[in-house]
């Protein structure tokens, strides 16, 4: 029976389409992109292998035709859709309405080539009933602007990545990427670290009072801070330079001794009101969420990375709860303002209701998609409670709700006052005071939602209350005393500042930030140390060489233009092949990728990962190894000769010459020497080893090659500065016998492995919470922990390393476990190792929810069955079907 095919993207998106169109569709999913550029040589089609531009699967000689193709796991899923589309009647492509959207629904007009049916594009940007019977009986034609657009930005990116990530394998290290947005989002953060390094910590003190202004005022007594000396501004921290001096030289720099000095001639001081200055206070609400401030909000809020934010909103939407989550607009249809108007009504009152609707322009240039903002689905708006959603959706949910609602109320009122204070020290010095507050006499859409901030930024609701003093008034010091301060380096960037920072310089698409941080984390250019964003060594020396010898490609305003050039290919104002050619074969005076690569000459790879640390006069060289960083002494320095490795999880701008000397005294296989075993007589030592510091005896000469050495991890709380001999010798009595199961007969004995302290008896492990309780815990202790059932599986047993405090998704405890592949978090569902820059003793509730996140996002573990098991049981069918064969032959 003839039908009409509807192809989405995703199954989820596809059964919940289907039973809005209903009988006479038929919904199939494409399950993402159905073809692209080969990635292997296996893929690469046999005809293009031997042309010189086989590898880049682009025919850069002939219009930069790609060739496409479909890859062997979804070979099966085209015959099934080519089959549908044999029993249809109509054919519609209902992928997003973005470039990637637009580009999967021409491979798949290219590659099902319909025949005598007519093909519709259907588009809609929220998944509910009336939008899809809407998009159903309105549909369009496709956009080849919008494909163009797509496959140029494709080709782009594959040229970039397939010419210049051979250079990295080649010069820095194998299994390295580069890309035209990634290697820039790289560079970012390993600018940021270089700002670090380079910053010089300056000092500086001011004076901090308090003031009563007499019991007639409310409040009576209020803080203020020193301003101005005889008129010259006291300095501050925006004063200050990243070298540690003064950036205006009108400023008073005040040292302890001063500010002490100063505090003391202020101590019988009387003081009068100088001015009072009260400005009215207004802020409008926040425009309602596009895909970059959803991100960066919900990492704020939620502590949701941005990957696991999109992964959140994609259920939320193909289930019909929100509008499509990629999008540049911050507008609203008519009926969803109408919609949050009637939800601020009804919720919070007609006075917080403005006399017009708000409407909100586009604050990014070359918006492209055509949406609207993200907000919740439909005509009317359903309230968090009423959505029935759970954990993650509902949290993500309920953020987007509380925007899109509040961007229809009315502004927060209300006013600031400036208070300046002065007095005349006993020295006559005139000394004055200032102190600011703020109060919200209408709260306005703050009543809704109050946008999250960064590190050190105050809220938009915080109100600091003063008394209500005027000009001319005596006040009271009831206490003055000097406060010291240091700059700070430049803060590095999270995941929200990251994409705030590629959005204002304009590079990349707000759809891409998210799958670009995930690359960068994932490639190891970049880990996390909570949620701050940390590159690794290795990020340096790609980052130099990329500067040095591709300079333009990896150049911020370029990369941000090439993002301008794509939109005019979309909106049809520039010629895709002219800009492609542009790129990679150069024209006038630009030097194209293609020549870069061709004539690089010779570059030395040894300096390219060298790095000096520290002083000039100290002598000490980072390299970028093999297997990690590690220190080497210069020949002429006072550590020539001599090699350290470099800690994975230390971050660069805290390997200072004081880090780098504490290395070296203390390097991997160095023995320091802690004296003689009592009993032995052997020789202890203590080394740092691969999986930590640990002591060991050295065995004689002439003892026999089957003899192994007694050894011992240090606890957590030693250090190799401090371990005695007293330490050793405790170490390596392990393992200890803590006494004999009266039932069992078995032997228990308190043991340290490498991944923490453990019971043992017989083949029964269980983890012990603490390494000091291997050195005191009684058999009693010990009958009591096996007392208490083992749970299956291998990790199940073991003893948590750490309590963390009740996950915000799943609301069930987590804590940190020792397993067989190191350390991890766990909530019982769903279990996250610990990345690199995590440590036991430093994860908190805020990263372990983080972590479970994103592992949620990831689904269910796939099982797969053993290989042993099924090569037996493809074995005993062939047999079975042999025996089966002859048996009936006989017959």
């Amino acid at each position: 029976m003839a039908h009409k095919l509807v192809i989405v993207e995703s199954p989820a998106k596809a059964r919940t389409i289907g039973g809005y169109l209903g009988k006479g569709y038929v919904v199939e999913s494409s399950i993402g992109h159905i073809r692209d550029l080969p990635t292997s040589a296996a893929d690469t089609p046999a005809k293009i292998k031997d042309q010189p531009w086989g590898r880049l699967a682009v025919d850069v000689d002939h219009g930069f035709e790609p060739y496409y193709v479909v890859p062997r796991d979804k070979k099966a899923h085209i015959s099934k859709l080519k089959k549908l589309l044999k029993e249809a009647d109509e054919l519609y492509l209902a992928t997003d309405e973005d470039r990637e959207g637009e580009a999967i629904a021409w491979h798949l007009l290219d590659e099902l080539k319909p025949k005598d049916i007519p093909v519709k594009r259907m588009v809609f940007h929220e998944i509910t009933k009336a939008a899809i019977q809407a998009a159903a009986e309105n549909p369009r034609e496709l956009d080849m602007d919008l494909v163009e657009a797509q496959e140029a930005r494709r080709i782009l990116d594959r040229l970039y990545g397939y010419e210049v990530s051979p250079v990295l394998w080649k010069k820095v290290m194998s299994g390295l990427s580069a890309g035209r947005v990634q290697s820039v989002a790289t560079r970012l953060v390993v600018d940021r670290e270089k700002e670090r390094m380079a910053f010089r910590v300056a000092s500086y003190w001011d004076l901090e009072a308090t003031f009563d202004a007499g019991g007639a005022y409310e409040p009576r007594m209020f803080p203020a801070r020193l301003h101005s000396v005889d008129e010259v501004r006291v300095a501050r921290g925006s004063d200050f330079g990243t070298d540690a001096q003064l950036t205006k030289q009108d400023r008073l720099h005040l040292t302890r001794a001063d500010a002490e000095a100063l505090a003391t001639g202020l101590v019988d001081t009387t003081y009068d009101v100088r001015s009072v200055e009260s400005k009215p206070y207004t802020r409008k609400p926040y425009a309602p969420f596009r895909t970059t401030t959803l991100q960066q909000e919900a990492s704020r809020k939620l502590g949701m990375g941005a990957s696991v934010t999109m992964s959140v909103a994609q259920r939320l939407y193909e289930n019909g709860f929100i509008t499509y989550m990629r999008t540049d607009s911050t507008t609203l249809s008519d009926a969803a303002v109408g919609a949050a108007r009637s939800q601020v009504r009804e919720l919070y009152g007609e006075e917080y209701l403005p006399e017009q609707p708000r409407v909100y322009a586009s604050t990014v240039k070359n918006a492209q998609e055509a949406h609207e903002a993200i907000r919740p689905a439909g005509d009317t708006f359903r309230t968090p409670a009423e959505t029935g959603l759970t954990g993650e959706q509902f949290r993500l949910y309920e953020l987007i709700w509380m925007r899109t609602v509040a961007s229809q109320m009315k502004d927060a009122k209300g006013s600031s006052v400036t208070i300046r204070l002065g007095g005349r020290a006993a020295d006559g010095r005139d000394a004055v005071f200032t102190a600011s507050g703020r109060t919200i006499t209408f709260h306005g859409f703050l009543k809704a939602y109050v946008e999250g901030t960064d590190a050190g930024a105050s809220r938009d609701d915080a109100e600091t209350r003063l008394p209500a003093l005027t000009e001319g008034e005596p006040v009271t010091a009831a206490s003055v005393s000097p406060e010291g301060h240091e700059t700070k380096p430049p803060a590095r960037y999270t995941e929200a500042t990251l994409i705030k920072e590629l959005e204002d310089r304009k590079i990349g698409r707000p759809s891409t930030y998210a799958s670009i941080i995930g690359t960068i984390l994932n490639r190891g250019y970049v880990y996390k140390k909570g949620t701050a964003l940390v590159p690794a060594w290795l990020a340096f020396s790609v980052t130099r060489l990329l500067v040095e010898h591709f300079p333009r490609q990896i150049d911020y305003e370029f990369t941000a233009l090439m993002e301008d050039v794509l939109d005019d290919i979309a909106g049809g104002r520039r010629d895709r092949n002219t800009e492609l050619a542009e790129f990679y074969f150069g024209s006038g005076d630009i030097t194209g990728l293609k020549t870069l690569v061709d004539e690089l000459g010779e570059i030395d790879a040894r300096e390219l990962a060298t790095f000096p640390i520290g002083e000039a006069g100290d002598g000490v060289n980072l390299r970028v190894g093999r297997y990690g960083p590690y220190l080497e002494g210069t020949d002429e320095g006072p550590y020539a000769g001599k090699r350290a490795n470099v800690p994975d999880d230390l971050p660069p701008d805290e390997l200072t010459s004081a880090k780098a000397r504490e290395l070296f005294a203390n390097p991997a296989g160095e023995e320091i020497q802690l004296g003689e075993h009592p009993e032995t007589g052997l020789a202890v030592v203590a080394k740092n080893g691969r999986y930590g510091p640990y002591v060991t005896e050295l065995l004689p000469e002439d003892a026999p090659k089957s003899a192994k050495p007694r050894t011992g991890s240090l606890f957590a709380s030693m250090s190799l500065d401090t371990v005695t001999l007293e330490d050793a010798v405790t170490l390596l009595s392990l393992p200890r016998v803590v006494g004999t199961d009266p039932e069992s007969g078995e032997e228990i004995t308190a043991q340290n492995g490498r991944y923490g302290p453990y019971l043992k008896k017989g083949s029964d492990s269980r983890s012990l919470d603490a390494e000091e309780k291997l050195l005191t815990i009684t058999l009693e202790e010990a009958l009591a922990i096996y007392a208490q059932p083992k749970q299956r599986g291998r990790a199940a047993a073991a003893a948590p390393l750490k309590e963390l405090g009740d996950d915000p998704v799943s609301g069930q405890p987590v804590v940190v476990k020792s397993g067989r592949f190191g350390e991890y978090v766990t909530d019982g569902e769903y279990n996250a190792t610990l990345r690199q820059g995590d440590s036991v003793e430093s994860i908190t509730i805020e990263r372990a929810a983080e972590l479970l996140a994103e592992r949620r996002a990831k689904g269910p573990a796939k099982k797969s069955a053993k290989k042993g098991a099924k090569k037996t049981a493809k074995k005993a069918a062939k047999k079975t079907a042999k025996k089966t064969t002859k048996k009936t032959a006989k017959k």
